[in-house]
């Protein structure tokens, strides 16, 4: 016989539990206790006191938009400033359009002047490369002086026994002095090419002889390819004939066939002199390395 044991002073049957001891939850098959789930932790929440880190994305919306804000603000209230001042000088209402009207003018006769220059120099000289083959070298340059005029040069031949390697002398509209050799070939493309040391005496005497800002060498053949490679390094551009051809035939003024090298803002009407004698303005000329390499044909 077996006997029953007590707990708490009270009798316990075979198959009984005590009430107040701790049972084991049970745990249904839908899934785990709700009121569990309140008390342990998540593992994909940060631990309690810790903030969610605000990505990248976020935090750079967020500073775009203040940034937006902060703009709209600050042209809102520029615009009620502008408005009370113009309230309290209300005299500038007729003087602005005045301004206005004037520099529309300025600008529309700007613009005629340059038109109506163009068209006379569309209309200047105008020579083949047949023709240009057939002329002697002292004529040849005068042909180029005679192109450069059309370009809005003041351009005269200098070429001689102690030209100093400098054949023609231009100044533009601008001020700045151009000196150029020529360099005529009777059998044209197929006579010899000019080589690298016709670059190295006309670099020698273009900046510190003539104190110009661009030399150029001009023919109505060809050059080597090494004088072509090395032209940047002595500041030298060249025209070759293919470009004499789209200067002297087809009219394009000579700064669009150069490489790095701007058209004059003046009109030949407001050329800007040099004042004789003047230091100042040869040592403001810049070294004729630092121009632009012309670009071989």
């Amino acid at each position: 016989m077996v006997e029953s044991k007590t707990h708490g002073g009270e009798r316990l049957e075979d198959g009984d539990t005590p009430a107040d001891l701790t049972q084991r939850t049970a745990v249904s098959d839908g899934g785990p206790d709700p009121d569990l789930l309140l008390d342990s932790p998540d593992p994909g929440r940060h631990p309690a006191g810790l903030e969610r880190w605000v990505s990248r994305e976020e935090l750079r919306g967020g500073v775009l938009i203040g940034a937006a804000v902060a703009a709209l603000a600050a042209v809102v209230g520029f615009g009620i400033w502008l408005g009370a001042w113009l309230n309290e000088h209300w005299g500038i209402y007729a003087v602005v359009p005045q301004v206005v009207f004037m520099l529309l003018a300025v600008w529309g006769l700007a613009g005629d002047q340059r038109r109506r220059w163009e068209e006379r120099r569309a209309r200047g000289v105008r020579l083949s490369l047949e023709e240009i083959d057939a002329l002697h070298h002292r004529e040849f340059e005068f042909a180029v002086r005679d192109l450069m005029r059309r370009d809005g040069f003041e351009a005269e031949r200098v070429g001689g026994a102690h030209d100093d390697v400098c054949d023609v002398r231009g100044v533009d509209p601008d001020g700045r002095i151009w000196v150029v050799q020529c360099k005529h070939k009777r059998d044209g493309w197929e006579g010899k090419a000019i080589g690298v040391e016709v670059l190295q005496r006309l670099n020698g005497t273009a900046l510190t002889v003539h104190g110009a800002r661009f030399a150029v060498i001009v023919t109505n053949g060809r050059f080597t390819l090494p004088a072509v490679e090395r032209s940047e390094t002595y500041g030298v551009h060249l025209i070759d004939r293919g470009r004499l051809e789209l200067w002297a035939a087809e009219g394009r003024p000579l700064w669009k066939l150069l490489e790095g090298v701007k058209p004059a803002r003046r009109l030949p009407g407001q050329r800007r002199r040099r004042r004789p004698g003047s230091a100042r303005a040869a040592a403001g000329v810049p070294a004729l390395a630092r121009q632009g390499r012309p670009r071989a044909r």
